[in-house]
């Protein structure tokens, strides 16, 4: 009986030692970041104790990117089933580490996005304190996001700690309100073109491949043409957006470059994917296995490309503290020690590990059902649409656009499913005082068909209909069956949390930063 007893206890308390094991390997790597920047800079070294907390901030900051961020890169794949957990782990923790040491660059803009005038800070101390609240205030709402399970954007949680910082400490003309209108409008932009361009392409793979009766050839013709296209996309997206900080490319070059690669590609993969077709049965299922290798690729490149991109966001204000204390200075731009570096790619190591499961499944499954087309259609449009905004000038979040493009597949597979079923019932109410079984067999047919045979029997019923007496159906009838033959196949909580969420990060990141700022201020000043 004690025993049993000891075995409950363990069952019941499990979950309480997993927490307690990441907290510990969290703290672990804090305290590994103190005691290198100690031993790294003395404890003579002029601003060593303030060097230590903003190193120690970056830290936590870049764990909370890990967190939070990185699940919007491999989450569909995984709740597509093409990468485990455990998988999808290793290749945004490898990627996104490569991303931010090999192109991550060696300068960095100390006033991320231009937001605030850094002329109107005379003093370097209220430079450093500023940074250091608006740094600590963005990991904070990063961590309380990933608490609630919200995928948040990593850019918009800095952008408001340093814009309510830098008001806390120059007051409110420091701020570039134009450019916060344009970030603000980037809440709207980002997740509609996302979820435009993802259910586009998701389209464009139903209306080619799994409409047509023979889905194997027609895979055999159209997954080539996908995967060259998506080569071309994340090829361009790469050279624009991963190593824009060690090689500057035109946006015409970029395109021409990703070009040459897909039509590359399209040659080499051509034949393996008419080897592995032959050998599929003609159902949805085998076409979803052919998407399983590209969306392993996409996973890489998009946490590469993150890793290059978003590294500034944990590292940007530890580098401009940093060149602050040694030059005594503030500075339009400041270099990116490899330490410093590399605090931020083992800090998003560390942080994706520990606390990112949490987010990839999230994103990956609780919001809609993801299978590996719909998965594909999404990392297409987060590629896609960062190249369309960088062209147009049009500031986005690539957060908003992974989670608009599963908002928009799911609202797609909706309005398809929706259609479909009042269609059904058209067809089973034309054909109400028919034999069961001929119903049966019309509906059969009415499902191989294709779509343009789909349309002419619809046609057919609908002029059948008309040459009979049935009185029409008014306009409250109409809207009742609507919502009869509704299939809500997205999660509207889901939606109601992170579209919260996204419009809250500024304003509570801002008012956290002015907050902790005057606290720094407070226990600085003499």
């Amino acid at each position: 009986m004690e025993l049993q007893n000891i075995s409950e206890l363990e069952k019941a308390t499990s979950k309480g030692r997993r927490e307690l094991f990441r907290i510990g390997i969290a703290l672990l790597f804090i305290v590994g970041i103190m005691l290198f920047t100690v031993m790294r800079g003395g404890m003579d070294t002029p601003g060593h104790v303030m060097m230590m907390v903003a190193a120690v901030i970056g830290g936590y900051m870049a764990m909370n990117i890990g967190a939070n961020d990185v699940a919007n890169n491999v989450g569909p794949a995984v709740g597509s089933k093409a990468l485990t957990l455990g998988g999808a782990i290793i290749i945004a923790a490898v990627f996104e580490a490569s991303g931010a040491l090999i192109a991550g660059g060696d300068v960095v803009s100390t006033i991320k996005k231009g937001i605030i005038d850094p002329s109107l800070i005379n003093n370097t101390d209220t430079f450093i304190w500023l940074m250091m609240a608006a740094l600590l205030a963005g990991a904070l709402w990063l961590n309380l996001a990933t608490v609630l399970g919200a995928p948040v954007s990593t850019t918009h949680s800095i952008v408001g700690g340093v814009l309510g910082a830098g008001v806390a400490a120059g007051g409110i003309g420091i701020a570039n309100w134009d450019r916060m209108g344009a970030i603000a409008a980037s809440w709207v932009i980002s997740p509609v073109m996302g979820g435009i361009i993802a259910a586009a392409f998701l389209l464009l793979i139903k209306r080619t491949i799994t409409y047509q009766q023979d889905m194997i050839a027609a895979a055999k013709r159209m997954v080539p043409l996908l995967v060259g296209l998506m080569t071309w996309a994340f090829t361009t997206y790469i050279v624009l957006k991963g190593f824009k900080r060690i090689w500057k490319v035109e946006f015409g070059s970029a395109v021409i470059i990703g070009l040459v690669i897909g039509l590359l590609v399209l040659g080499l993969v051509r034949p393996i994917v008419a080897r592995l077709a032959d050998r599929l049965p003609n159902e949805k299922q085998s076409i979803n296995k052919l998407f399983t290798l590209p969306l392993i690729f996409a996973a890489a490149l998009l946490s590469f490309a993150h890793g290059a991109n978003d590294v500034a966001n944990a590292v940007g204000p530890l580098a401009a503290i940093n060149d602050a204390i040694i030059h005594g200075g503030i500075a339009q731009t400041a270099t990116i020690p490899l330490w410093v570096m590399m605090v931020g790619a083992l800090g998003i190591a560390v942080g994706l590990a520990l606390y990112g499961p949490k987010l990839i499944k999230t994103v990956g499954s609780e919001i809609t059902e993801l299978d590996k087309m719909r998965a594909f259609c999404i990392a297409m449009a987060a590629a896609v649409t960062v190249i369309f905004a960088t062209q147009l000038g049009l500031p986005v979040s690539s957060t908003h656009i992974a989670v608009g493009g599963i908002f928009g597949v799911g609202f797609l597979r909706e309005f398809i499913k929706t259609s479909y079923a009042k269609m059904v019932e058209e067809i089973k109410r034309h054909h109400q005082d028919d034999d069961p079984e001929a119903i049966e067999a019309y509906l059969m047919e009415f499902k191989k068909a294709t779509l343009s045979k789909k349309g002419s029997m619809l046609r057919e019923l609908k002029r059948q209909a008309k040459t009979e007496e049935d009185a029409p159906l008014t306009k409250k009838e109409r809207k009742g069956l609507r919502k009869v033959y509704r299939h809500e196949l997205v999660k509207r909580s889901a939606l109601l949390k992170i579209a919260a969420a996204w419009v809250i990060t500024v304003p509570v990141s801002g008012v956290m930063a002015a907050l902790l700022y005057f606290m720094i201020r407070g226990m600085m000043l003499p």
